[in-house]
This record gives C-alpha cells, sequence and structure tokens, in this order.
C-alpha cells in the first residue's frame, strides 16, 4: 500500500488500536490516513495545517484519543483523532523548535528540541513536569525504559544521554562520537543499547557502561542510518540515505538482509502498526508506503536464527556511572529557528484533553 503525500514528510506514527496511520510534513501540515486490509487501500481521512512551520514529529496520545505534533516553530499541537478538531495549542512550548516527541506513559509524553533540551508533559497535572538539559544539539531520537524511568536521547553533538526521569538530570552521557547519532534502541532483554549514526555505523553500548561503545557494527555505511525500529531482542529493523530499509542482526552482527526498497532518496521514518502486521515507511521521495511483514520478511526466519543468542558473551553489570561528561558538539548541525519565550503559558496546554 502507498500514497503520495504531495511534500517531504518528516513523522509517522501508527494508531494504537486502530488502522490509522499519522504523517507529519515539511509544510506544517497534519495528515491520516485510514488504511484497508482487505483490498490493500489507503484513504486519507484527515488533512490539518497544524503548524505554520515545518511539522517534524507525531504522535497518538491519550490512548489513540488524540494525536501530538510537535513543530520547528517551537509549538505543540493537540489533535481531536475522530473530529479532527483543535483540542489545545501550546505556542513557545520550548525555547527552540521541537525535533522529537514519544510517549512515556498513558498520561505523560517528551519532547526535545533543537539545543538538546528535553521537557516532560503530565496530561494529568496538564502541566510541565519536569525539563532537562541533556545535549549541546538537537535530540534526534529518544528511548523510554520504563522500569528504570530512564530516558535514553541521541543527538547531534555525537553523543547518548540517560536521563534520570525520577530526578529530571542527566545521570550519565558517553564520550563524543566521530558522528552525528540519529536513533537509538534497547535490545538483548535491556543489555544493549544500539545507537545509529550519521556514518552508517551503528554503536553498541552495554547497560551500565555508557561512556564508550563496546562494539560498532560498520557494514551499513557509509550511507547514514535515518531510522530503527527493535523487531525482537535480536533483530531490528534500519532505514538508510539510500532509501534501503534492512533486517540487521545484533550480537552476532550482520546484515541478516535486505527487505525492502522505499526509494533512491533517504528513508525519514519507520513505524508499526498496532498489530505489527504493518510496517510503515516515509521518504524524501514524498510517499507513505506501508509493507506487509510476513511477507518481506519471508525467507528472513532460518538466516535470523542461525546462530545462537549465547553469541553475546557479554557480562556486564547493571551499576550506572554517574558523572556525565561534557562532550563537545558535533561537527554538523540541524538548522533551527529560535522560538519565543519558554515555561510561560504552558501549564493549561492538557486542561482540554
Amino acid at each position: 500500500m502507498e500514497a503520495s503525500l504531495g511534500e517531504i514528510p518528516f513523522g509517522i506514527d501508527f494508531h494504537p488500536l486502530k488502522e490509522l496511520v499519522a504523517v507529519s510534513l515539511i509544510t506544517g501540515d497534519l495528515h491520516l490516513y485510514k488504511y484497508n486490509t482487505d483490498d490493500s487501500s489507503l484513504q486519507r481521512c484527515l488533512d490539518l495545517h497544524a503548524h505554520a512551520e515545518s511539522c517534524r514529529t507525531v504522535r497518538f496520545i491519550n490512548g489513540g484519543q488524540a494525536v501530538a505534533t510537535g513543530s520547528k516553530d517551537c509549538s505543540i499541537l493537540a489533535t481531536d483523532v475522530e473530529t479532527g478538531s483543535v483540542i489545545a495549542r501550546l505556542e513557545n512550548a520550548h525555547e527552540n523548535a521541537i525535533n522529537s516527541l514519544i510517549n512515556l506513559t498513558e498520561s505523560t509524553v517528551a519532547t526535545g528540541d533543537d539545543e538538546g533540551c528535553i521537557k516532560v508533559w503530565d496530561t494529568r497535572q496538564r502541566s510541565c513536569s519536569g525539563s532537562i538539559n541533556a545535549h549541546e544539539d538537537y535530540i534526534s531520537d529518544m528511548n523510554f525504559v520504563s522500569d528504570s524511568m530512564k530516558l535514553l536521547t541521541t543527538s547531534g553533538d555525537g553523543t547518548l544521554s540517560v536521563c534520570n526521569l525520577r530526578t529530571y538530570k542527566v545521570q550519565t552521557r558517553s564520550e563524543f562520537s566521530e558522528d552525528e547519532l540519529s536513533s537509538v534502541v534497547v535490545m538483548k532483554n535491556g543489555r544493549k543499547v544500539i545507537c545509529g549514526s550519521q556514518g552508517g555505523t551503528l554503536l553498541l553500548y552495554s547497560w551500565g557502561f555508557f561512556k564508550d561503545c563496546s562494539d560498532r557494527f560498520v557494514d551499513l555505511s557509509p550511507n547514514s542510518v535515518e531510522a530503527m525500529l527493535k523487531l525482537d531482542e535480536d533483530r531490528l529493523i534500519t532505514g538508510s540515505e539510500n532509501g534501503l530499509i534492512s533486517l540487521v542482526g545484533i550480537l552476532p552482527n550482520r546484515i541478516i538482509q535486505p527487505i525492502a526498497e522505499h526509494s533512491e532518496y533517504p528513508v525519514e521514518g519507520l513505524a508499526f502498526s498496532h498489530d505489527r502486521r504493518f510496517l510503515g515507511s516515509i521518504s524524501h521521495d514524498q510517499m507513505l508506503k506501508l509493507w506487509d511483514l510476513n511477507e518481506i520478511l519471508q525467507g528472513s526466519e532460518n538466516a535470523a536464527k542461525g546462530q545462537d543468542a549465547s553469541s553475546d558473551s557479554d557480562s556486564d553489570g547493571m551499576d550506572v556511572d554517574d558523572n556525565p561528561s561534557h562532550s563537545k558538539k558535533g561537527t554538523k548541525t540541524k538548522n533551527a529557528n529560535k522560538g519565543g519565550a519558554g515555561f510561560s503559558g504552558s501549564k493549561n496546554f492538557f486542561a482540554d484533553l
């Protein structure tokens, strides 16, 4: 299934219960599509000009009742999924352009901006519950580890940070990487953290030992790894700047196989449908594509299970080093427009949610 978006997309997310997929666009628009598994059709059901500037990130929130978007114009918008009406808008949610947004719990979300600031929003208390200056450059990706209340973040400054959401402090930060870090997933039952990079190298960190990576996987280089999704504890799916979507094994590290080619343009985002039947991808070719996971993974099962998981011989402990290093900013930075005021007016954003 595929649909022409008409503009370059920046964000993608699937509804947690229904056959709906949301896409945010460079024009500031938000599109919702309903996909039909019977006739393999995609039908646009909402086209909203959500923001004055580019809409960089999108997530369904509140159990799918609303969809939240973050923008280069520093605002956050909550839109009703059923009616398409605006529930609430928070102007100047950040002082700088918003680049990342994720769900933490059913009632909390986190946003990250172009200058490395992260804010946590509590929809029950209808306020911003805390902020963390985690990086020196844009927040490229975030991953929440609920058991330990840790938020893992990657940035254009080339570092991985571990943020403690109980204290709203950076608990530890990796040393500076040669490349911007673009994505992060947690695998091997919480023992390994995998980061994608602009140079195409996957950096593997052992939990509790985040100062320096324990392993590097270079077979995807020199193509930048723009997006990653965890398929299971041993395999992940990557989207690269050459348009390839690949199935990658971790420990042992190997490209199991390319599973799809979106286009010759960079893959901007990947997401799973609520039942994990479909893989959604967006790219600079201005197309939304939905891939049947069973079909594109066919033939890879035997290769994926070819080596025993015991190949991962690390016996790392779980203690986290607690002296964050202050790494230098990376050579590449993401252009951002400076926003207005910071926290003012933020406490009433979720009043109607």
